[in-house]
């Protein structure tokens, strides 16, 4: 801000400390009713912040070690792919320890296959037989590679996935921790479908912002749920906020995104924006800055959320872009 001010005092920004100096009195003299005071952020907001952001670079980090392991087995061990829905599941890489290539899975039978599964405590409804035909028929593979190499290059792929797996658990773990002794944990856990990891996010990228005293329009318009609006002469335009958190923006869109299929207040509020022609990124802010205004008032009076009370007919329903 003082920055973009510097040329109310001369076009040649030159710069000095004495000179700053008085700038910036100035300033305060002129403009101090517009500034805010800040206050730190909450320790646990800001532990809630690192730990889900950290969450999210791991998560990006096992969706790219993940699909190098599904082209590697592509390339040398089809039907491995094609066995269990993730392949980063447990029992995915489990079997992949135990049969790395197709040779080492040429004598499995249904008996055997449904042996490792009980052993391995499978859940998905499949008996050994039918996942043992989704191995007879995936296409073979191309690879003139020796079965040794093959094994070698799935097993560190494998264990490369398998601890980013856990590495993404154990952070998990500490953000439920971390979580529960946050004092916004409890004005937010009851909102529909945001679990422990949305709700980690939410409230340490957004948490910091009422801090601020923020008002409800303003706490939107740092998300980027509010648009921009261009009003001069005849001239009106409403475009998308580029500048705003974009972490706290993608928080913010998948619990609302979530929301409406569980709480009709969310649907008939989608449904509504829906029926007046709006896209669908466009329909999931209008619902976020209905959200958003609901979470203000929480943090401001120190209320849990309750639908009873926040979604009375008398609150206004956010509208436009």
């Amino acid at each position: 801000m003082f920055n973009a001010m510097r040329p109310r005092w001369g076009a040649s920004r030159a710069k000095s400390d004495s000179a700053d100096s008085f700038m910036l009195a100035d300033l305060l003299r002129t403009d101090g009713h517009l500034l805010r005071s800040l206050a730190p952020t909450e320790t646990t907001t800001l532990e809630l912040q690192a730990l889900s952001r950290q969450r999210s670079d791991l998560v990006a980090t096992r969706t790219g070690l993940t699909n190098q392991l599904r082209a590697l087995l592509e390339a040398h061990w089809p039907g491995a792919t094609r066995l269990f829905k993730n392949i980063d599941a447990g029992i995915s890489l489990a079997f992949l320890d135990r049969f790395p290539t197709p040779q080492a899975a040429a004598k499995l039978t249904p008996a055997k296959l449904d042996a490792f599964l009980r052993r391995h405590a499978y859940t998905g409804g499949k008996t050994g037989a039918e996942l043992l035909e989704r191995l007879r028929t995936a296409p073979k593979a191309a690879s003139r590679v020796s079965s040794e190499i093959v094994t070698v290059m799935v097993n560190t792929q494998v264990g490369q996935v398998r601890a980013i797996v856990e590495a993404i658990k154990s952070l998990e773990s500490a953000i439920k921790q971390v979580l529960d002794a946050h004092p916004y944990a409890e004005l937010f856990q009851a909102l529909p479908r945001v679990g422990t990891v949305n709700l980690a996010q939410i409230i340490g990228e957004i948490g910091p912002m009422p801090e601020r005293g923020l008002t409800a329009e303003q706490l939107a318009a740092e998300v980027g749920m509010a648009p921009v609006t261009r009003a001069s002469g005849k001239v009106h335009t409403v475009g998308f906020r580029h500048a705003a958190s974009r972490a706290a923006r993608k928080a913010l869109h998948t619990f609302a995104d979530n929301s409406r299929h569980d709480d009709p207040w969310a649907a008939d509020l989608y449904q509504r924006a829906r029926d007046r022609g709006k896209r669908h990124p466009q329909t999931v802010r209008i619902l976020g800055r209905g959200w958003l205004r609901i979470m203000h008032a929480c943090s401001r009076d120190g209320t849990p959320y309750d639908p009873a009370i926040h979604h009375s007919p008398h609150r206004p329903v956010p509208t436009g872009t």
